[in-house]
C-alpha cells in the first residue's frame, strides 16, 4: 500500500533537483529563486487540508476512501511533469510549478492517512518507515536521471537558446511515466476497510455537506488540534526551513563554490545540476537504509530521542558543506542529511498517528501540513533578502543558516509528548 509512494517521490525529487536549475536557466536571479519557490508551499497550504477533509467524508464501495484522489492526482501530476521542461518563459516554469505541486498534494496527502487507517498504533513506526524506504528509493533514481541521460545515454546537457537541457525534459518524462504507473498499483492492488459504522459516517458526512459546513470545519480545526500536534508544529517549523534552503539553494552554492560558475547557460553550471542530483540521490538512498533501522532504534530508546539525533547529525552535515571544495566530498555531509530525512518523513508522523482521531485522520494530516508550507512560505519571502543584503549573495551561507534551523528543531523535539509511544510500552 506504501508503493505509490515511490511514484510520487520521482515527482519531488525532480522538482527538488531541478526547480532551481530550469529557474536559472530560463533567466531567474540567484536572490529571486526562494520568492519563485513559493508556488509549492502555498499551492500545499490551501491543497492538503481541503483533501484531507474531503478524503474523510468519502467512501465508494469500489473505490474506498482515499484511492480516489491517489488516482486524481497522479493523473494530473503526471501531464505536468510533462510540461514543466517544455516552459520556455520563466513565468510558464513558476506556473506549471503551482499546478505540478497540487497535483502532486492530492496524491500524497491521503497516502499518510492510509497508514493511519489501516495500522494500530505499534505498527504505526514501521508503517511510515515502509513509506520512507520507498520515498528514498524514488529520490534517489530521480535524482540520478539527468545524470544517467548525460553519461550513459549521450543526452545533451546543456541549454540551446536558452531552453531546459535534454537531460531535464527526458527525466521528466521518465518521472511522469513512472509517477501514474506506481500510484496506480497502490490503486488497483490495495484495500481499505469501511466505516466501522457506516449508518453514523453516512449521517455525519449528511451533516457536513455544504461549502459552508466544509470551511466551518476546516478552518475550526486549528482550535481542536492535540497538545502533541502544537507541539510538533514548533518542531516541523525549523526542520522545513532547513529543507526549504538545501532544495533552493544548493545548485547555485555548488556552481559557484566547486564548478566555479555562476552563469546558468553554461556547461559548468549544468553540470553542477547534475552533480546535485547526485548528492540528492546520496541522501535518498540513505534515508531508504535507515528507514528500516530507525524503528528499531526507537524501540531501544525513543521516537523523540531518534528525531532529535537525526535533525542535529542533518544539521551538522549540512552546515559542513561551506567547507568542502571537491565534488566527491560533498556525498559525505548528504549521508547525515539522508539520516535526518528518514526520520523527517517517519518520526513526526508516526507520533501524530497515535494522537488523531480515527475519524479525522486525513483532515489532521492535510492540517499538519500547514507546518510543513508555513516555514517555506516564511523562508521564500525573507531568504532572499537575507542573501543580498546579508550575505553578499553567497548562497552556500543560507545552507549554513539552514543546518543551524535543524540542529534547533532536533533539540525542540524535547518539548513534544509522545503520549502512545508510553502506551504502547506499557501494553508490551
Amino acid at each position: 500500500m506504501s508503493f505509490g509512494f515511490f511514484g510520487i517521490q520521482f515527482g519531488f525529487a525532480l522538482q527538488n533537483t531541478n526547480t532551481s536549475r530550469i529557474f536559472a536557466t530560463l533567466g531567474a536571479d540567484i536572490d529571486n529563486l526562494s520568492i519563485l519557490w513559493l508556488a509549492a508551499p502555498i499551492t500545499g497550504l490551501l491543497v492538503q487540508p481541503v483533501i484531507g477533509y474531503l478524503s474523510d467524508n468519502t467512501w465508494h464501495p469500489v473505490w474506498g476512501r482515499r484511492r480516489p484522489f491517489f488516482f486524481v492526482g497522479s493523473v494530473l501530476a503526471s501531464m505536468a511533469m510533462f510540461l514543466m521542461p517544455n516552459s520556455s518563459k520563466l513565468w510558464m516554469a513558476v506556473f506549471v510549478l503551482w499546478l505540478m505541486d497540487a497535483s502532486i498534494n492530492i496524491s500524497m496527502e491521503p497516502f499518510r492517512a492510509f497508514v493511519g487507517d489501516k495500522l494500530d498504533a505499534s505498527q504505526q513506526t514501521g508503517g511510515f518507515a515502509m513509506q520512507t524506504f520507498f520515498i528514498g528509493c524514488g529520490g534517489v533514481i530521480a535524482s540520478l536521471l539527468p545524470t544517467i541521460f548525460t553519461d550513459y545515454l549521450g543526452v545533451s546537457n546543456v541549454p540551446v537558446n536558452g531552453a531546459i537541457p535534454d537531460t531535464v525534459r527526458y527525466s521528466f518524462y521518465v518521472g511522469g511515466s513512472v509517477y501514474f504507473l506506481a500510484v496506480l498499483w497502490t490503486v488497483l492492488f490495495s484495500k481499505e476497510d469501511a466505516p466501522a459504522d457506516m449508518d453514523a459516517f453516512l449521517a455525519e458526512r449528511a451533516a457536513s455537506k455544504g461549502l459552508g459546513n466544509a470551511v466551518k470545519e476546516i478552518l475550526g480545526g486549528f482550535l481542536k488540534m492535540p497538545k502533541t500536534m502544537v507541539q510538533l508544529a514548533i518542531v516541523q517549523f525549523f526542520t522545513w526551513v532547513a529543507l526549504f534552503s538545501m532544495w533552493v539553494y544548493t545548485t547555485p552554492s555548488i556552481a559557484a563554490g566547486v564548478f566555479h560558475s555562476s552563469d546558468a547557460q553554461s556547461a559548468g553550471y549544468q553540470e553542477a545540476g547534475n552533480w546535485v542530483g547526485i548528492m540528492f540521490a546520496m541522501y535518498g538512498g540513505v534515508s531508504a537504509i535507515a528507514a528500516f533501522l530507525l524503528p528499531m532504534l526507537a524501540k531501544l530508546t525513543s521516537r523523540k530521542f531518534v528525531h532529535l539525533l537525526c535533525l542535529a547529525i542533518g544539521g551538522v552535515s549540512l552546515i559542513s558543506i561551506f567547507a568542502i571544495t571537491s565534488k566527491e566530498m560533498l556525498l559525505v555531509p548528504m549521508v547525515g542529511v539522508g539520516i535526518a530525512w528518514a526520520s523527517v518523513l517517519t518520526m513526526p508522523y508516526a507520533i501524530l498517528a497515535g494522537a488523531l482521531p480515527a475519524n479525522k485522520m486525513g483532515y489532521y494530516m492535510g492540517l499538519f501540513n500547514f507546518f510543513v508550507v508555513i516555514p517555506q512560505i516564511v523562508a521564500g519571502v525573507v531568504l532572499g533578502a537575507i542573501l543580498k543584503n546579508f550575505f553578499a549573495n553567497q548562497s552556500v551561507k543560507i545552507l549554513m543558516l539552514g543546518g543551524a534551523c535543524m540542529v534547533l528543531a532536533g533539540f525542540l523535539t524535547l518539548i513534544v509528548q509522545d503520549d502512545a509511544e508510553k502506551t504502547i510500552a506499557k501494553e508490551a
